[in-house]
C-alpha cells in the first residue's frame, strides 16, 4: 500500500509540469495576440519594446515607413538595415500591420 502510494505521488508529480507546459503555451499565444505592434501606426517607442531593437533601428524603420509609405507586409521589415532574416524570425510573432494605415495630420 505504501508503495501504491509512493509510486501516484511521484506519477502526480511527474504530470505536473507537462500539464503547466501545455497551459503556458496557450497563455503565451494569447500574450502575444495582445502585445502586437503595427508597424504602420507604431511610434519609435512602441518599436522599441520589440525583442532586438534599439534606439537606432526603431528610428531606421520610422524613416523606412516615412521614405516607402506604409509596409505591405511584415516581411518588408528585412529590408531595413539592421533587420536580418534571423531578427526578423525573432520579430514576426510580435509585429503586425494594419489594412489600412492611418495618416498623421
Amino acid at each position: 500500500m505504501k508503495t501504491k502510494c509512493i509510486l501516484f505521488a511521484i506519477s502526480i508529480a511527474l504530470a505536473l509540469p507537462m500539464t503547466a507546459a501545455a497551459f503556458g503555451t496557450t497563455t503565451q499565444k494569447a500574450e502575444q495576440q495582445e502585445l502586437k505592434v503595427d508597424l504602420n501606426q507604431a511610434s519609435a517607442m512602441e518599436l522599441r519594446k520589440l525583442p532586438g531593437i534599439g534606439e537606432k533601428v526603431a528610428q531606421r524603420i520610422l524613416e523606412y515607413r516615412k521614405a516607402n509609405g506604409p509596409f505591405a507586409a511584415p516581411e518588408e521589415l528585412m529590408n531595413v538595415r539592421g533587420i536580418g532574416e534571423k531578427t526578423y524570425m525573432n520579430l514576426e510573432a510580435y509585429v503586425t500591420i494594419s489594412s489600412r494605415p492611418q495618416k498623421k495630420k
